[in-house]
């Protein structure tokens, strides 16, 4: 056997072994698997995320709950997850037909919420909820919890209608519902409601705010809650050591700008100079008298005044 037909042979056994090794790589990286994700009822979950475990590779279930994608060896655990489902790993093993079946996940669903008097499950719980916590009603010198509340409540308006010091604001949660009724929400303190507002209390006696804004007040309360509710906790006594709070705050609250009023004297002045100047007749003299007062209009509409002026 010569040097060519050796080398020939040997070129051959190389090229039938790189066939072999090509071949069985290939194989080993191009297994497939595809299925289908159901619920418990047997819809299709439109948009299930399945991931073989460790790796990148995976899929996204199509309208009809299919996938299908390449993985990297013959057996796998395939993880599957959807938004309000239990997550289920799943063990593969060249299955053909396989069917992933996920469970609701009503663990936060049956989660108890506190709404109004009594409780409710979070699934029940329909409304918005705005919070506002007693720590932050007291980085502000504030004379009430409502001023104090302004500007933290989303969605609850708080506007001051008057100038006059210490006039209380008025609050809305759901707008001016009402022409002639009054739009003030229900104010709810420790379980109990109240007439008044919350000018009287103090936002250091508050542990924290809850606001009911949607028609789910209504639910709870009726027709008081219409307007909104609001929910106020105060603050209760705690095991431990006696401890003692002071919260001082002292202010000037007065008017920018006064009008300049007549006293008695001048006003009189000044109506006795009008009739001097408007009279047709007999306008009145230099010299003040009394008759000639009893004779003015604006003093005896008045008999306080021609006393004051005797």
């Amino acid at each position: 056997m010569n040097k060519t037909e050796t080398f020939k042979r040997l070129h051959l056994s190389m090229l039938v072994f790189l066939f072999c090794v090509c071949t069985t790589t290939l194989s080993y990286a191009q297994h497939m698997v595809s299925g289908v994700v159901k619920d418990v009822t047997g819809e299709p979950i439109i948009g299930a995320n399945v991931v073989e475990k460790g790796t990148t590779n995976g899929s996204i279930t199509d309208i009809d709950g299919k996938f299908s994608f390449t993985i990297s060896k013959p057996a796998v655990t395939l993880a599957v997850s959807y938004i309000g489902y239990q997550p289920q790993d799943y063990s593969y093993k060249g299955q053909e037909n396989v069917i992933i079946t996920l469970k609701e996940d009503l663990q936060n669903l049956d989660e108890v919420v506190v709404v109004g008097y009594g409780v409710a499950k979070k699934r029940d719980l329909t409304g918005s909820v705005a919070s506002v916590k007693g720590e932050k009603l007291q980085e502000t010198a504030s004379l009430s919890a409502v001023q104090a509340m302004q500007g933290r409540a989303a969605g609850v308006t708080i506007i001051q209608t008057s100038a006059k010091p210490g006039e209380e604001a008025n609050i809305r949660v759901r707008g001016n519902r009402s022409l002639k009724a009054t739009n003030d929400p229900l104010y709810v303190v420790d379980g109990i409601p109240i007439v008044v507002g919350l000018n009287e209390m103090s936002p250091s006696d508050i542990e924290s705010i809850e606001v009911l804004k949607d028609a789910s007040a209504t639910a709870i309360y009726g027709s008081r809650g219409a307007n909104g509710v609001i929910l106020v906790t105060t603050k209760k006594g705690k095991e431990g050591k006696v401890q003692i709070d002071y919260n001082g705050y002292v202010g000037v609250q007065q008017a920018a700008r006064t009008i300049d009023m007549f006293d008695g004297a001048e006003w009189v002045d000044l109506v006795r100079e009008a009739n001097r100047a408007t009279s047709k007749t007999t306008p009145y003299p230099l010299v003040p008298t009394l008759d000639w007062d009893r004779k003015i209009g604006y003093f005896n509409a008045d008999p306080n005044v021609i006393g004051k002026i005797e």
